[in-house]
């Protein structure tokens, strides 16, 4: 008899509630289980556990909270300040998907006797024929896709993930499911920033966190020339344009980082783009290797459009990238994510 129990991760959002209501009525025995990640955190303050404890208790299922703190801090918090302390820009999500969600919380399931974990992600899992294994792949939210997201999930774990939301289109249906079935949280905006920076103030968070501070240095155009000064290397990010405080010929944009002379350096629009990208850290999903070039289309930041690329692995941890066009703001710290059509390929994070 097939094991159908399931621990779910809740946030207290209208996603991880309606993902909870889906899988009770598929037959699923689910658990619902909330983070605490960070204290004073959008995601994990006494409203996110009081909401999803209360949506637990109103369709009939149990829930835990597990402090995670530490876990927390070790592995996304320190990555965080990590990167902005070697120029680079972090997304902090695909690190808490790896080792909290997808990390953290399978060894939660597997100690409560769970076969599956399942989230509110906009993503799908199936088994695909083709490739004689389980494949991650896009969901039918369109430009809510979060398949972008959940790259760095191990392989062996897809089998055992499950995506209630995968199948809907749009955030409203889910907010209607909510409504009919008298959900508190129906109407409940969704969360915007990183959760562990709810005010968007990255200099204040790393200043107060870290030993990064403030220290001046010269902003220089790409052939040397000085054309002011910065106030830490950290407050800029490649492909910025505005908040440079100087003024020049034409518009000038962030094109990258010089750490050992504490400069920031700029350069006109065409400066921007890149016929080549440098991958490292790569995890590969619907291979176990890549023996040979192959296209793909790729995504360099969540909201960017897709790019079409050749990809190869030069060697057991990088891959070289040649865009068909070239391709703007290229941000080391990023996840650079591989597709086939809907289908995760792998992704890795941007070098250079």
């Amino acid at each position: 008899m097939e094991n159908k129990k399931v621990l779910l991760g809740m946030s207290g959002g209208v996603d991880s509630s309606v993902s909870a209501l889906l899988l009770k009525k598929e037959g699923y025995d689910v658990i619902g289980i909330t983070l605490e990640l960070f204290a004073g955190s959008s995601c994990c303050n006494i409203e996110t556990y009081i909401d999803a404890k209360n949506v637990c208790n109103s369709i009939g299922i149990p829930h835990f909270t597990y402090d995670c703190k530490e876990q927390f801090k070790n592995h996304v918090i320190n990555d965080f300040i990590n990167c902005y302390s070697n120029c680079k820009t972090p997304n902090p999500c695909i690190e808490c998907n790896k080792y909290m969600k997808f990390g953290y919380m399978w060894d939660k399931a597997k100690a409560l006797g769970c076969n599956y974990i399942a989230t509110g992600h906009y993503a799908k899992t199936e088994y695909s024929k083709k490739y004689e294994r389980w494949v991650l792949k896009k969901s039918n939210a369109g430009r809510k896709d979060q398949s972008y997201v959940l790259w760095n999930i191990p392989k062996e774990l897809i089998e055992h993930v499950l995506f209630p939301l995968a199948n809907f289109e749009d955030k409203e249906q889910i907010r209607e499911i909510a409504r009919e079935n008298n959900l508190k949280v129906a109407n409940k905006p969704d969360s915007e920033d990183i959760c562990f920076v709810p005010d968007g103030n990255y200099k204040k968070f790393l200043e107060n966190n870290s030993d990064i501070r403030p220290k001046k240095g010269n902003i220089v155009t790409t052939k040397g020339e000085i054309l002011g000064k910065h106030n830490g290397l950290y407050n800029y990010t490649i492909g910025q344009r505005k908040g440079l405080g100087i003024s020049y010929k034409e518009p000038l944009f962030v094109v990258g980082f010089n750490k050992e002379k504490n400069e920031v350096i700029v350069g006109v629009k065409d400066e921007i783009y890149q016929k080549e990208m440098y991958v490292t850290d790569i995890n590969l999903l619907l291979f176990d290797e890549l023996k040979e070039k192959m296209k793909v289309n790729i995504k360099t930041r969540y909201s960017s459009k897709e790019e079409s690329a050749t990809i190869e692995m030069i060697d057991n941890n990088t891959i070289k990238v040649e865009f068909e066009n070239p391709v703007a703001r290229i941000t080391p710290g990023q996840s650079a994510v591989f597709y086939l059509d809907d289908i995760v390929v792998g992704g890795g994070k941007i070098l250079k």
